[in-house]
């Protein structure tokens, strides 16, 4: 079974996707670890409320981008985490995470990359007019949604946003715990 810790920003959907499929035995992994760099993020109550340990780190309380992640990297071997796992987790992703775990960061981004990375990517979408969006689960590098793509799945652009929105988190919900179960055999 793959160790694996589940980074997350914000509300934790992606999370709890992740550890649902492993509830119902589709991914072979344990979440060992929930790691935010925003302390009362909703992705703490919906951890704590599965028994899964969390690590609230808010980047400001350090001295430099390396220590805060060099903090991350020590509870990180000290659970034995093999794969990072980022949803939904807005931070860049620095030399210290990315040396101590090559090539076993991944992450999920709302769009067909390299179409729209960063922030608000389905607004951007709309922005652009575009017909079609997606979602792309990609390896991590030191760049903004710039690492190797592993899978994409494309979506029809609704009417709304809030209809796309609803699309997106459902095909990367499918998505990630597919490629993650792939990645990890």
């Amino acid at each position: 079974m793959t160790k694996i810790a589940v980074f997350a920003s914000g509300s934790g959907s992606n999370f709890q996707a992740i550890a649902e499929s492993i509830i119902r035995g589709e991914l072979n992994a344990k979440i060992e670890l929930v790691i935010t760099d925003k302390p009362g993020a909703f992705v703490v109550t919906r951890a704590k409320e599965l028994g899964i340990l969390v690590l609230e780190l808010a980047p400001k309380a350090f001295e430099s981008k390396a220590h805060y992640e060099q903090a991350i990297v020590d509870a990180l071997q000290e659970k034995h985490i093999e794969w990072i796992v980022l949803a939904g987790y807005m931070r860049l992703i620095g030399d210290t995470l990315l040396t101590a775990f090559p090539n076993r960061i991944v992450n999920i981004h709302p769009s067909l990359l390299p179409s729209f990375p960063g922030k608000d990517a389905i607004g951007q979408a709309f922005e652009h007019g575009v017909k079609v969006t997606g979602v792309t689960v990609h390896f991590v590098d030191a760049g903004m949604d710039t690492g190797p793509i592993i899978a994409q799945v494309a979506i029809d652009v609704a009417e709304s946003r809030e209809e796309t929105e609803s699309r997106i988190h459902q095909a990367e919900h499918k998505l990630y715990t597919a490629t993650l179960q792939q990645l990890f055999q």
